[in-house]
């Protein structure tokens, strides 16, 4: 189940609108970056305002909000101020963990000394470095690893709830916290409630207690309230101009799991946008393996109504000829006749409108394709599996079970088809590729394409490479040859090529893609 339409058409609408409070946001900053340029600033006053503009950007832009908490640090050590200095630390750490750089804020706040600094300093050193735990072990989904930093999380989390202050906003998030941390989702439930009713929250405030109630909502099967909490959430950060997309993205894996795939789809695509703008790495990954389920799913419905369509054109055809073969019995009768015609005209009519809207499913199928295309190369390898598992079955002459399937299998021209398929893709994606490519060469060693939709095997090399596939061997199974002959042609384009060995293959990783 899933909560209200209107609660939903309500985020849409959020989101249609998101412009209106980045532009807000925006504004807020422009204003305290003009006090900046104040030339008679204290020290002090400058700590003050980069710490303003720190929070603006803190879950808004990375590469700002970094650039921010640098000038706290370096305004902090100007200053002399040892607790402002660790406090700069702290929401450099901040910034570098929700970009997902775990390795980076474990040495950050490893290298903080804490014993002099006041309780408030120390309860978000051990709250931050227990959520640097959580998130590595989210991401981590080892179950060894995994549940070793969620125990290191929940040690450093008690240490910030016996410095917190007791029945305090600080005190009840820590408690939650660790209730979700340690599965007790009854007592998390409980805390979050109590958050939401006794205290006065910002944006932002809302939108961590209503995801975190709502986590504690679907785990314990409550699919129907987690998914409102979740909405109410994604419209909060929405207005707080937060962008990285972690209760959009969870919502829209809520809402997929309960069949409403289009919204999914829409919000999948708004968390991705959001965290591509953040700059959080984590992030775009977890919304990059989410996309393609929820994707999939997309093209399986447009696929079973382009079958329902093409069944009801059949049908449609078949009730044509019975009226044409209706009208002839009975041509003497005029009245009868011309009625005939009309009839037989409305069904062309809509066999044309069925067979149009047939042409339009297959585009819409066609723009997915391309995300398909690892799972074909899967496929394929499933056919030699299976093509080897039938040779078994001949061998026991089981003729009669396998014999029509043989025949059916032909490995060449599937994989011709996946390098077509790959090759179209691939300058849709990256249509300067060539031209890049061959700017590398002198004129006459300029590659020229037979087509503008298929590449050579020298092109198809280094195309997979510039994908992510630096793996020789893989390369050479994909396209079928062994791995010295990649490896000779990757030697005979670099040797051609304008460009040191050394720097070719790096500029080819720089191409950009559409």
């Amino acid at each position: 189940m899933s909560p209200p339409d209107s609660l939903l058409s309500e985020l849409s609408l959020v989101i249609e609108n998101r412009e209106k409070y980045i532009d807000q946001t925006n504004q807020r900053i422009e204003n305290l970056t003009n006090k900046l340029s104040d030339n008679d600033l204290s020290l002090l006053q400058q700590f003050d305002l980069y710490n303003k503009l720190y929070f603006e950007y803190r879950s808004f832009k990375f590469d700002s909000a970094f650039t921010y908490a640098r000038k706290l640090q370096e305004t902090a050590h100007e200053l002399d101020d040892s607790t402002r200095i660790t406090y700069a630390r702290l929401k450099l750490s901040f910034t570098m963990l929700s970009s997902g750089m775990f390795k980076e804020t474990l040495d950050s706040l490893n290298a903080v000394n804490i014993a002099t600094t006041p309780d408030s300093i120390k309860i978000d050193y051990y709250s931050l470095k227990a959520r640097a735990y959580y998130d590595l072990a989210a991401y981590n989904m080892d179950n060894y690893f995994a549940s070793r930093y969620i125990r290191q999380g929940n040690a450093l989390l008690d240490s910030a709830i016996v410095l917190s202050e007791e029945n305090s906003l600080q005190y009840y998030s820590l408690l939650g916290l660790k209730s979700l941390k340690e599965k007790n989702y009854e007592k998390a439930k409980k805390t979050f409630h109590l958050i939401l009713e006794k205290f006065e929250l910002s944006e932002h405030e809302y939108a961590i207690a209503a995801s975190s109630l709502a986590i504690a909502y679907q785990e314990t099967g409550s699919t129907e309230k987690a998914i409102e909490l979740m909405t109410r959430a994604s419209m909060a950060d929405l207005k707080s101009s937060t962008t990285e997309a972690v209760a959009l993205m969870t919502l829209a894996e809520y809402l997929y799991n309960t069949g409403d795939e289009s919204r999914a789809y829409d919000y999948i695509k708004q968390a991705l946008h959001d965290a591509t703008f953040y700059g959080a790495r984590q992030r775009k990954i977890q919304v990059a393996a989410i996309l393609p389920i929820i994707e999939g799913e997309r093209l399986a419905t447009v696929e079973r109504q382009r079958r329902s369509l093409f069944i009801y054109s059949v049908a449609v055809t078949l009730l044509s000829v019975l009226v044409i073969l209706f009208a002839i019995i009975i041509f003497r009768q005029l009245k009868q006749l011309r009625e005939a015609k009309r009839t037989v005209t409305e069904a062309n009519n809509n066999l044309q409108e069925m067979n149009e809207r047939l042409m339009e499913a297959n585009k819409i199928k066609e723009e997915y394709i391309g995300y398909s295309f690892n799972v074909y190369s899967d496929y394929l390898d499933k056919i030699e599996k299976f093509k080897k598992s039938i040779d078994k079955k001949l061998m026991a002459r089981k003729f009669d079970e396998i014999n029509h399937v043989m025949k059916s299998i032909n490995l060449k021209k599937e994989r011709e088809a996946l390098y077509l398929s790959f090759d179209k893709i691939f300058i849709k994606l990256f249509p300067n590729f060539v031209p890049v490519f061959n700017s590398y060469f002198r004129e006459e060693d300029k590659i020229v394409m037979k087509d503008n939709q298929s590449l050579n095997i020298e092109l198809r090399i280094f195309a997979l490479l510039r994908i992510g596939i630096h793996d020789h061997e893989q390369i050479a199974r994909i396209l079928e040859y062994s791995v010295s002959t990649i490896y000779n042609y990757k030697t005979k384009v670099r040797n051609r090529s304008i460009l040191p060995n050394e720097e070719f293959e790096r500029r080819i990783m720089e191409i950009k893609a559409f």
